[in-house]
């Protein structure tokens, strides 16, 4: 959702030249456009979540990755950072970190 204070046009897509802004007025003062920015920010932050890893019935346990949920998809790391992965939700990136019956993958939100 676009702030009330911000221009209404899509950025660039990767990879295509800048508009050149040489031409446009500045929304407002420096410590205001500070202050939307860093509204922006918060707006649009991902959530961080845990994928850990429970062995046995509460025998042990460990943290096997870190992701980060946006409103359309997660990215999620391995520990070690051998194993990165997109996913359509957090729930969704657990199946990759089940082995077996023993040890079964849950979500924990910091």
């Amino acid at each position: 959702m676009a702030h009330p204070h911000t221009r209404t046009s899509a950025p660039p897509a990767p990879g295509l030249l800048i508009p050149d802004p040489a031409d446009l007025q500045p929304l407002c003062g420096r410590e205001e456009f500070t202050a939307l920015l860093r509204d922006i920010v918060t707006d649009t932050a991902p959530r961080l979540f845990a994928v850990v890893q429970e062995y046995g019935d509460r025998v042990d346990g460990r943290v096997a990755a870190w992701g980060m949920a946006f409103e359309e998809h997660v990215d999620v790391i391995s520990v070690e950072g051998h194993r990165r992965a997109r996913a359509v939700s957090p729930e969704q990136a657990l199946r990759a970190y089940r082995l077996g019956a023993r040890v079964v993958p849950h979500l924990m939100w910091p």
